[in-house]
């Protein structure tokens, strides 16, 4: 019999429950990064053309170690669309920046 591992947690299912509106999504064509040494901050924005002002339509606050695992699967999900849709053409002008470097 093999030993078990007393680092790995046992796999847990959960079960996933999302609102109506929730489950409708919300639209945005910007995202703003911060962090500090505890959390990062991603505050999804919409941008309308040519208007001066922006709105957080939701802002997403996690820890380093969740941040890294959300790149990580991030970065697969890219690369499983475009094996399947081909290259996501990101040449072009940028985003505004509302006064913030990217």
């Amino acid at each position: 019999m093999a030993a078990d591992n007393p680092a790995t947690p046992p796999q847990m299912q959960i079960q996933l429950q999302i609102d109506e509106q929730t489950a409708q999504g919300m639209y945005v064509n910007m995202a703003m990064l911060n962090h500090n040494e505890t959390e990062f901050v991603i505050d999804f924005i919409y941008v309308q053309p040519q208007a001066p002002k922006a709105v957080v339509r939701a802002r997403v606050i996690n820890s380093p170690k969740h941040m890294k695992r959300l790149l990580h699967a991030l970065q697969d999900n890219v690369a499983k669309y475009e094996a399947q849709f081909g290259k996501i053409d990101v040449s072009g002008a940028l985003p505004p920046t509302l006064g913030m470097p990217h």
